[in-house]
Protein backbone atom coordinates (compact mmCIF):
# COMPACT_ATOMS: atom_id res chain seq x y z
CA UNK A 1 0.00 0.00 0.00
CA UNK A 2 2.92 2.37 0.79
CA UNK A 3 4.66 1.61 -2.18
CA UNK A 4 1.33 2.44 -4.50
CA UNK A 5 1.12 5.75 -2.43
CA UNK A 6 5.10 6.34 -3.09
CA UNK A 7 4.53 5.43 -7.02
CA UNK A 8 1.25 7.99 -7.32
CA UNK A 9 3.29 10.80 -5.65
CA UNK A 10 6.30 10.10 -8.39
CA UNK A 11 4.89 10.01 -10.88
CA UNK A 12 5.50 12.71 -13.70
CA UNK A 13 2.43 14.54 -13.40
CA UNK A 14 1.54 14.79 -9.58
CA UNK A 15 5.28 16.17 -9.31
CA UNK A 16 4.91 18.81 -11.68
CA UNK A 17 1.22 19.96 -10.72
CA UNK A 18 3.12 20.43 -7.37
CA UNK A 19 5.90 22.80 -8.58
CA UNK A 20 3.98 24.59 -10.97
CA UNK A 21 1.91 25.28 -7.77
CA UNK A 22 4.64 26.69 -5.84
CA UNK A 23 5.78 28.36 -8.98
CA UNK A 24 2.32 29.86 -9.44
CA UNK A 25 1.91 31.04 -5.80
CA UNK A 26 5.59 32.69 -6.50
CA UNK A 27 4.09 34.97 -9.36
CA UNK A 28 1.28 35.59 -7.89
CA UNK A 29 3.09 37.27 -4.87
CA UNK A 30 5.45 39.04 -7.18
CA UNK A 31 2.38 40.82 -9.65
CA UNK A 32 0.58 41.92 -6.41
CA UNK A 33 3.74 43.35 -4.97
CA UNK A 34 4.18 45.07 -8.74
CA UNK A 35 0.62 46.20 -8.25
CA UNK A 36 0.76 47.65 -5.17
CA UNK A 37 3.86 49.33 -5.27
CA UNK A 38 4.41 50.46 -8.83
CA UNK A 39 1.44 50.20 -10.97
CA UNK A 40 -0.99 51.70 -8.26
CA UNK A 41 0.98 54.40 -7.20
CA UNK A 42 0.37 55.80 -10.90
CA UNK A 43 -2.89 54.89 -11.36
CA UNK A 44 -3.43 56.96 -8.45
CA UNK A 45 -1.33 59.71 -9.69
CA UNK A 46 -3.45 60.02 -12.96
CA UNK A 47 -6.73 59.71 -11.27
CA UNK A 48 -5.68 62.05 -7.91
CA UNK A 49 -6.30 59.23 -4.88
CA UNK A 50 -3.54 57.89 -3.09
CA UNK A 51 -4.87 54.75 -2.48
CA UNK A 52 -7.97 53.17 -4.23
CA UNK A 53 -8.93 50.80 -0.97
CA UNK A 54 -9.95 53.71 0.66
CA UNK A 55 -12.47 54.34 -2.02
CA UNK A 56 -16.71 53.92 -0.61
CA UNK A 57 -20.00 54.79 -0.47
CA UNK A 58 -22.76 53.87 1.93
CA UNK A 59 -26.50 53.06 1.36
CA UNK A 60 -28.25 52.85 4.56
CA UNK A 61 -25.61 52.44 6.79
CA UNK A 62 -23.80 49.39 4.24
CA UNK A 63 -20.27 50.30 3.26
CA UNK A 64 -19.24 48.96 0.12
CA UNK A 65 -15.48 49.33 -0.47
CA UNK A 66 -15.35 49.38 -4.04
CA UNK A 67 -11.61 50.57 -3.79
CA UNK A 68 -10.43 47.29 -2.71
CA UNK A 69 -12.26 45.89 -5.35
CA UNK A 70 -11.19 47.64 -8.50
CA UNK A 71 -7.51 47.43 -6.60
CA UNK A 72 -8.16 43.56 -6.69
CA UNK A 73 -9.42 43.84 -10.54
CA UNK A 74 -6.27 45.84 -11.57
CA UNK A 75 -4.01 43.20 -10.06
CA UNK A 76 -6.18 40.37 -11.66
CA UNK A 77 -5.60 42.07 -14.94
CA UNK A 78 -1.91 42.19 -14.89
CA UNK A 79 -1.84 38.91 -13.27
CA UNK A 80 -3.27 37.71 -16.89
CA UNK A 81 -1.42 40.18 -18.82
CA UNK A 82 1.68 38.55 -17.69
CA UNK A 83 0.74 35.40 -18.08
CA UNK A 84 -0.23 35.86 -21.49
CA UNK A 85 2.65 37.90 -22.69
CA UNK A 86 4.99 35.88 -20.53
CA UNK A 87 4.22 32.80 -20.61
CA UNK A 88 1.71 31.93 -23.69
CA UNK A 89 2.72 33.91 -26.22
CA UNK A 90 6.19 32.44 -26.16
CA UNK A 91 4.97 28.49 -25.03
CA UNK A 92 2.84 29.46 -28.67
CA UNK A 93 5.53 30.49 -31.07
CA UNK A 94 7.87 27.65 -29.86
CA UNK A 95 5.25 24.98 -30.79
CA UNK A 96 4.87 26.64 -33.82
CA UNK A 97 8.35 26.19 -34.52
CA UNK A 98 8.80 22.83 -33.53
CA UNK A 99 5.55 21.89 -35.26
CA UNK A 100 5.95 24.15 -38.71
CA UNK A 101 6.26 21.53 -41.76
CA UNK A 102 9.59 21.96 -43.13
CA UNK A 103 10.16 20.31 -46.75
CA UNK A 104 12.60 17.50 -45.35
CA UNK A 105 10.29 16.83 -42.21
CA UNK A 106 7.31 15.84 -44.04
CA UNK A 107 5.87 13.00 -44.85
CA UNK A 108 6.28 11.27 -48.32
CA UNK A 109 2.32 11.60 -48.79
CA UNK A 110 2.04 15.39 -47.97
CA UNK A 111 4.57 16.20 -49.68
CA UNK A 112 3.32 14.71 -52.34
CA UNK A 113 0.16 16.34 -52.16
CA UNK A 114 2.09 19.89 -51.69
CA UNK A 115 3.49 19.05 -54.86
CA UNK A 116 0.53 18.48 -56.77
CA UNK A 117 -1.21 21.78 -55.44
CA UNK A 118 1.97 24.14 -56.76
CA UNK A 119 1.21 21.66 -60.40
CA UNK A 120 -2.16 22.58 -60.25
CA UNK A 121 -1.94 26.07 -59.42
CA UNK A 122 1.01 26.35 -62.19
CA UNK A 123 -2.02 25.21 -64.31
CA UNK A 124 -4.65 27.25 -63.43
CA UNK A 125 -1.92 30.31 -63.87
CA UNK A 126 -1.32 30.47 -67.54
Amino acid sequence: MLREFRDFLLRGNIVELAVAFVIGVAFGALVTSFVDNLLMPVVAMVIGEPDFRELTFTINDAVFRYGSFLTDLIAFVAVVACVFFFVVKPVNALMNRLHSPTEEGMPDEERRHQELLAALHQVRAS
